[in-house]
């Protein structure tokens, strides 16, 4: 199972996604992928595979004979890169035999990767590691799920002696700007439980994620001319600076957080004098504390208002997604099947909650108990980003070890 020469095909391929765009996906370039990945199923054998008009990837692995009876599994891993960094141009080197030294980026030598900075990267001293040239994101989120996926779907294809049931592979757009399983068909997925691989070390396995609430502070402030505003000008862009700035310094923010400690995070500011705008993300691993951190931001919004009472200053929230162990911890089996596999490949279990979310958060609400595997991708989201060949491959053997006990498990 090579998951390096897939792996560096994939993250060559610019796939960001748009959160401003309201077209599924958010952009065609994920397309480009969708269709290699595709072609690259079909070689494989496996004849259904195909991209439908939404940008997502489905195939199927039929049961091996007398498997036609056990669950349905689908593997899923999602096709786009994050929007806080360039993916246009990945030059992706491969840097042999790791020994803990810095890691100097050539295309920009401020980007300077080190272990004693970097959780993980002492962890793969004597493994080959993958990083970017500098300039752009690597892409192993999550395209180093996407080739453990895909190795594993060699391996199974050129091994007919293993055993396993149904298998479903699901390619997704759009996962970066939580729309990633906006359009997923699931009557067509037709699978009974599944695993996002998109974590980062290892033998981590994933089950509880934050719960995310979106918000919206909108600001309609009183517009005049600047020679003659006194008395009568409410900037918006002054008001919505003051409502940033009053956000709590400690204990809400994500720079003061970490375990299980939710937070209030501004993402985005838009606005002039007259109107302006503020997204932010609510996240918390208690659901019902989503509650109280859209208190907070209302508390500071009424305190705003009064000190500009001829403004409109609204608060709006919307759902995005909730804590899969919710679901999860209705049906342990699948958590389980996850951990048997882990050990079966010879690695010390890591059981872990994910300060963030996946696909699998949704698809768990959608019916689908969907808990997350390790992928051997790290510090994701920036020219820092690495993946550790090792742990791509280790995340492919357990893709063929949950199929393989599938079907000796009750």
């Amino acid at each position: 199972m090579n998951v390096l020469d897939r792996f560096l095909r994939y993250v060559r391929v610019d796939t960001q996604s748009d959160p401003h765009s309201n077209s599924q996906p958010s952009t065609l370039k994920q397309m480009n992928l969708g269709r290699m990945l595709v072609d690259e199923l079909h070689a494989l054998g496996i004849a259904d595979a195909e991209l439908d008009g939404y940008g997502y990837v489905y195939a199927t692995l039929p049961a091996t004979p007398g498997q036609e009876d056990r669950p349905v599994i689908c593997f899923c891993s999602h096709m786009d890169t994050s929007p806080d960094a360039s993916g246009t141009g990945v030059k992706p080197i491969v840097h042999r035999n790791y020994q803990g030294q810095d890691i100097v980026l050539p295309d920009d030598p401020k980007v300077v990767l080190r272990a004693d900075d970097l959780e993980g990267l002492r962890a793969n001293i004597g493994h080959d590691i993958v990083t970017a040239s500098g300039t752009t994101l690597l892409g192993a989120d999550n395209k180093s799920g996407i080739a453990a996926i895909m190795a594993a779907v060699e391996h199974l294809q050129a091994h007919p002696e293993i055993p396993h049931g149904k298998l479903r592979i699901l390619f997704t757009p759009d996962e970066e700007i939580g729309r990633g399983v906006n359009a997923v068909d699931m009557d067509k997925l037709g699978a009974d439980f599944g695993y996002t691989i998109d974590g980062e070390a290892r033998g981590s396995l994933e089950d509880e994620t934050f719960s995310a609430d979106a918000a919206s502070v909108v600001i309609a402030g009183v517009s005049a001319h600047p020679g003659f505003a006194k008395g009568k000008m409410e900037n918006a862009v002054k008001i919505a600076a003051e409502i940033v700035a009053a956000l709590p310094r400690q204990g809400l923010s994500p720079e003061t957080t970490e375990d299980r400690e939710g937070f209030i995070h501004p993402v985005e500011i838009t606005g002039k004098a007259e109107s302006a705008r503020i997204d932010f993300i609510l996240r918390d691993f208690e659901t019902e504390q989503l509650a109280d951190h859209a208190a907070v931001l209302e508390s500071i919004l009424e305190e705003t208002r009064q000190r500009y009472p001829n403004s409109f200053i609204h608060l709006e929230t919307k759902e995005q997604y909730r804590n899969m162990k919710e679901v999860l911890d209705e049906h342990p089996r699948v958590t389980a099947l996850a951990e048997a596999a882990i050990q079966f490949v010879g690695l010390t279990l890591r059981r872990a909650h994910i300060r963030g979310g996946t696909d699998g958060s949704r698809l768990s609400f959608m019916g689908l108990p969907c808990p997350n595997i390790f992928a051997g991708e790290h510090h994701f989201h920036s020219r820092y980003e690495w993946a550790s060949v090792f742990e791509m491959q280790k995340a492919a053997e357990v893709i063929v070890a949950i199929s393989r006990l599938n079907t000796t498990t009750p």
